[in-house]
């Protein structure tokens, strides 16, 4: 799916890959949590984290906020299951009756890490999957 870009979400895709040389699928700007959450290419997370986290922090402390960094995948369901991360998610069951919504089942420990403090984690993941896979929900049964 092809996804339209503020200029803003623009200009900070731009940013990031200049400062870590990973390539960024899309941005998220949430101005509610004081975030961004970055789409990064499959397998330029090392890039867009850096030796010990030194990339993403360096931009944080440029832009002074938050950065969230989220692992483009294959299928909706692995897509679905970065989006959580770091949680540790068991399965997702992809269900398109009218309207399409991935399950997930998270370890009970990690059930607030999938959620985020006032729900911002999985906000992010349903914006990420409706944009880039179609999924209408995401539901923790």
């Amino acid at each position: 799916m092809e996804v339209a870009l503020s200029d803003e979400a623009r200009r900070l895709v731009a940013l990031f890959e200049d400062e870590t040389g990973a390539a960024v699928r899309d941005c998220v700007v949430d101005d509610e949590h004081d975030r961004l959450v970055y789409l990064v290419a499959a397998g330029d997370m090392p890039d867009a984290i850096g030796p010990g986290g030194e990339a993403v922090r360096r931009v944080e402390d440029r832009l002074d906020r938050e950065i969230r960094l989220v692992e483009d995948a294959e299928t909706a369901a692995d897509f679905v299951a970065n989006a959580l991360s770091p949680a540790a998610v068991y399965n997702v069951t992809i269900s398109e009756n009218g309207d399409t919504v991935a399950y997930v089942e998270v370890a009970q420990a990690d059930r607030g890490v999938a959620i985020g403090e006032g729900g911002k984690n999985i906000e992010a993941a349903r914006t990420l999957a409706k944009r880039h896979f179609g999924v209408d929900g995401i539901e923790l049964p």
